[in-house]
């Protein structure tokens, strides 16, 4: 993971006067340690939340028990649903929602382990969610989630420029 990277999208949020929030599952708190790992990040990363299971999701991002039961944990809707929970959770302009399979279990023949669902949310816009499939272990496809997760959101920030 590229430290350059980190600080470029902290350089766009405070040249913005924005915030950050993020919504994770699978990276289990890996995107806000390597954001929160450049000093001064409290000027523009407001909070973490790992929302690992189906409960915290629902309890602490809203995300309908109907999504779950249709489409699952990792599936675009629940994405979605994760990216807009978390700025209804925190008073931010932008957030990053990620859920997927890390492994080594629990995929499937439709979801197979290193399949990933990244959202992004932007205050007043609709989330955009992209669907990733990593190779490599446990920890490579969560490297690679926040690594996916941290570009799409530097891209959009430029985008919103």
């Amino acid at each position: 993971m590229s430290d350059r990277l980190v600080e470029r999208i902290a350089a766009a949020l405070l040249a913005r006067g924005e915030w950050l929030a993020t919504a994770e599952s699978c990276t289990g708190g890996l995107i806000a340690k390597l954001l929160t790992d450049l000093p001064g990040s409290s000027g523009w990363f407001e909070r973490g939340l790992v929302t690992y299971s189906n409960l915290a999701k629902m309890e602490l991002l809203g995300v309908p028990d109907a999504v779950l039961a249709e489409h699952g944990a990792v599936s675009d809707e629940c994405a979605r649903a994760m990216a807009r929970g978390v700025l209804r959770a925190a008073p931010v302009d932008w957030g990053i929602a990620v859920t997927g399979i890390a492994g080594p279990g629990g995929g499937s023949d439709d979801k197979p382990v290193g399949t990933v669902w990244i959202a992004w949310s932007r205050r007043g816009h609709a989330p955009d969610a992209h669907r990733f499939f990593f190779e490599g272990g446990r920890d490579s496809v969560r490297e690679q989630t926040a690594q996916a997760a941290l570009e799409g959101l530097l891209y959009r920030i430029r985008e919103a420029a």
